[in-house]
């Protein structure tokens, strides 16, 4: 175990995530991050970053490698691309089995963020990297001049639906609501750019095609008329769904999945705490995500300076 023991392991290597190793492997601890993915998380998934205090317009990527670097500059170990089978919060010794071993800890920060909610209708499943996306950043130069739809009226459909414009020829925003949720500098951006045109009050209730998509089946939830919509894409934005499965039996969450805390970012299991996305709470940004993990860290610091009283 000695080799493989750590004081802080963190669950994920996201704003949050990288935050909190900054300031854990400041503070002396040893920490180390575990991440599926890249480092950065929905950071590498968004082309700029236009409201980080302190940096001006910077692509999500940039601002992730940073973040990254700054933390292993202190000493954090970090190793992205890991499968975690299980995880024991409950244990005094906190244990991470991995596809490349087993970890220990005294304490453990779950920063495992959110993913993109599911609409759940026919069709999306079936044509996922087929014409439904949820990442124009991603996917969005294989739609150039064609006519894409953007589901949902948040920031993130918003910012999305714009950057498309860059590569598509028309952008239809289908929205369930007769108004959107999106910053109003966002709804300037949007109603202002003659690529962009809206369908209000309305769901989408199937995505159709052959090899791609090619049509979109809509109901306006007014009055129940169905129509037919043709395109080429769809790129979905109608949420994010918390990324707890891992932890779930063993973690107070609350009935949307959230993990529930106390104002140091304490969960209900001793040593154990949370930041970012995957908790409750009110704002989905990378600056609150970053306070976060500072947050839990310190808390993290406080509580293993506890274990050698």
């Amino acid at each position: 175990m000695s080799e493989n023991k750590y004081n802080l392991i963190i669950i994920g290597a996201g704003p949050a995530g990288l935050s909190a190793a900054l300031y854990a492997s400041r503070g002396s601890l040893s920490t180390l991050v575990l991440e599926k993915g890249l480092c950065g998380g929905e950071l590498n998934n968004t082309e700029e970053i236009e409201n980080y205090p302190g940096i001006d317009a910077k692509k999500g990527s940039e601002l992730a490698e940073m973040m990254t670097n700054h933390a292993k500059k202190f000493g954090a170990e970090i190793k992205e691309l890991i499968t975690i089978h299980s995880i024991d919060l409950k244990s005094k010794i906190k244990t991470v089995k991995t596809d490349i071993g087993d970890f220990y800890s005294d304490a453990i920060i779950i920063a495992t963020g959110s993913e993109h909610r599911k609409l759940g209708v026919k069709g999306e499943k079936e044509f996922a990297g087929k014409g439904v996306s949820y990442c124009a950043t991603c996917d969005g130069a294989f739609f150039k001049n064609k006519h894409v739809v953007v589901i949902g009226g948040g920031n993130s459909a918003i910012e999305e639906a714009i950057f498309l414009t860059r590569y598509v020829e028309k952008i239809t925003i289908v929205h369930r609501r007769d108004s959107l949720r999106a910053e109003k500098i966002l709804q300037k951006r949007a109603f202002s750019n003659s690529k962009i045109s809206f369908i209000w009050d309305t769901t989408i209730e199937e995505i159709k095609g052959e090899k791609t998509v090619n049509q979109v089946i809509l109901k306006n939830l007014k009055t129940g008329e169905v129509s037919n919509l043709s395109c080429d894409g769809v790129f979905i934005y109608v949420g994010l769904e918390p990324n707890v499965s891992l932890f779930k039996e063993q973690i107070e969450i609350d009935p949307e999945n959230k993990v529930l805390s106390d104002k140091f970012l304490h969960t209900n299991i001793n040593g154990v705490f949370v930041a970012g996305d995957v908790r409750n709470t009110p704002l989905r940004q990378a600056v609150n995500a970053a306070s976060d993990g500072a947050l839990a860290a310190v808390s993290a610091i406080n509580y293993i300076e506890s274990l050698e009283d």
